[in-house]
């Protein structure tokens, strides 16, 4: 199933695309994509439905974050060697954990916002692993067990905040707007290997990012696995999982980052496409 949420900012509704990429309204059946609608049972209910019977969703809605009531978006950083080598710094040796704040979350198609002051704006299409069941200190085994599916996720960076300001790599990750997630849930059956997706960017028709999940140096089981440990999961979180090279920082021999008025296209096999226009914060 691809599952996904509609309408204004702060008051989306849950809803279901079908077979001819029509969105179909699931109101009458739950309240939101979100919690116990993701877990195996009220997955397994939602399959039930005939998407044909569902109500058709007219017009051309804004699409809002695949996910709601997001609790935490747990970031996972250098995890692809060839972009480790881009932003000069050593391929780690266990997976590296950052947040982006929930406030940052906003729908696949929404306007980025360039920080006032920022000259360090960058891109990074990530897979996005959305929890579906409690998870804590999983095995690797069992991990994927704990998935309710997969979706796009930009992981908007401010270099300078992130790298040169002090501290965390948060700062420069939790900006409003920095968080672009969706369009859909593609649950996990309709995902059978998450080690073979491409995914690409491109800002302005300029194709920056082409890579392969397969090149990820800890795989989705082990970063579930490994953040279990760190942390409980719970229904609804979204694990963010790291990018392939192709980011503006890694652009030789002048580093290329994002301005006002541009267009950010991005995707990923199977899980749809985002597109963004950058503007400047207020």
């Amino acid at each position: 199933m691809k599952l996904l949420r509609y309408g204004p900012k702060g008051h989306e509704k849950p809803g279901l695309l079908d077979a001819e990429g029509r969105i179909r309204a699931l109101s009458g059946n739950v309240a939101d994509i979100a919690g116990d609608v993701l877990c195996d049972a009220g997955l397994a209910q939602l399959r039930t439905i005939d998407p044909h019977t569902l109500p058709l969703v007219g017009g051309d809605p804004r699409i809002g974050a695949c996910v709601g009531h997001i609790g935490k978006m747990v970031c996972i950083g250098l995890n692809y060697a060839d972009h480790a080598a881009e932003s000069n710094m050593p391929i780690p040796a266990e997976p590296v954990i950052f947040n982006k704040w929930t406030s940052a979350i906003v729908g696949p198609n929404d306007d980025i916002e360039i920080p006032r002051g920022s000259t360090k704006t960058d891109w990074e299409v990530e897979l996005g692993v959305v929890i579906g069941k409690h998870a804590k200190n999983v095995s690797e085994a069992e991990a994927l067990d704990h998935v309710a599916g997969y979706c796009i996720v930009n992981d908007v960076s401010e270099r300078e905040w992130q790298i040169e300001r002090g501290g965390q790599w948060d700062k420069g990750k939790g900006f409003d707007t920095f968080g672009p997630t969706g369009p859909w849930l593609v649950t996990r059956d309709e995902v059978p290997d998450p080690q073979n997706l491409s995914l690409w960017l491109e800002v302005d028709g300029h194709r920056y990012q082409n890579g392969n999940t397969r090149t990820m140096i800890f795989t989705v089981a082990k970063i579930v696995s490994y953040v279990s440990q760190c942390m409980s999961l719970q229904p609804g979180d979204v694990i963010s999982t790291g990018t392939p090279p192709g980011v503006g920082m890694g652009v030789k021999p002048n580093p290329v980052y994002l301005k006002a008025g541009q267009t950010v296209r991005l995707g990923i096999e199977g899980l749809g496409v985002q597109q963004q226009k950058t503007r400047a914060a207020q």
